[in-house]
């Protein structure tokens, strides 16, 4: 019962957060996200999305210097979309570790690899994007070629 209890309040937590965001208490929502000892990535996304929107993108990559667990795939595609919304000297160079450091699995999604192009795109590095898209494309077709082999 007590795991259950305390999923059921993280999403609580993450609702009323979002809630604030979209009221753009941001204030209140920093409050209450800096009181929840145990973030998810999922409480990380929400709060990240709700500072990007109420245009304090800069807010996403202080929080994210302070996040102690890995980003998921969901985590690091909104950090591409704060990087790309800010497209300063810091935000590139997140950006670009993040997804030089990004696990290999995550380059197979295919959200996750838009970000970062739309990202890279921002930065003008069209060279990098596209290798990346290249590579989306080569793994769609090999996919959608396996599919009609019954691979």
């Amino acid at each position: 019962m007590v795991p259950n209890f305390l999923s059921n309040t993280f999403k609580i937590q993450a609702i009323i957060n979002k809630t604030l965001m979209e009221s753009k208490d941001i204030d209140n929502a920093m409050h209450l996200f800096s009181s929840i000892r145990n973030k998810s990535n999922y409480m990380y996304t929400v709060m990240f999305k709700g500072l990007i929107t109420n245009n304090a993108a800069e807010k996403v990559l202080d929080l994210f210097d302070e996040m102690k667990i890995e980003p998921n795939q969901f985590t690091l595609s909104t950090l591409f979309n704060a990087c790309a919304v800010l497209n300063n000297n810091r935000a590139m160079k997140i950006g670009k570790k993040l997804l030089d450091e990004m696990p290999e699995n995550y380059r197979n999604d295919n959200i996750t690899s838009t970000s970062a192009i739309d990202m890279l795109m921002k930065f003008g590095d069209v060279e990098s994007a596209e290798r990346i898209f290249k590579s989306m494309k080569t793994k769609n077709i090999i996919t959608y070629n396996a599919t009609i082999k019954g691979n």
